[in-house]
């Protein structure tokens, strides 16, 4: 499986939760995850898309741990199978 159709399913599993996934580009601000996840009732979380297997670059290690420093929740989903446990871990708290 491919990492875009990884992150297809997330938008849908979001959208099918009544959220948003939307692509998340900062110019000038490289190794930032690939989604931002918002859910009902203002969850928010940052989620980083591989294909199975793969793991994120250094880069965007040190972005997951500035963005957790900060109070936000960031995951990497590398298999589908993920997705909804990401997805209610968003949701709780």
């Amino acid at each position: 499986m491919r990492e875009k159709q990884i992150e297809q399913r997330l938008v849908k599993a979001a959208r099918d939760r009544g959220g948003l996934a939307p692509k998340f580009v900062s110019p000038g601000w490289d190794g930032v995850p690939d989604r931002i996840v918002l859910l009902p009732g203002g969850c928010m979380g940052f989620v980083e898309l591989k294909s199975p297997g793969r793991t994120m670059r250094p880069l965007q290690i040190r972005r997951k741990r500035q963005l957790e420093s900060l109070g936000f929740k960031v995951f990497c989903i590398d298999e589908p199978r993920q997705i909804e446990e990401v997805l209610h871990a968003i949701q709780t708290t």
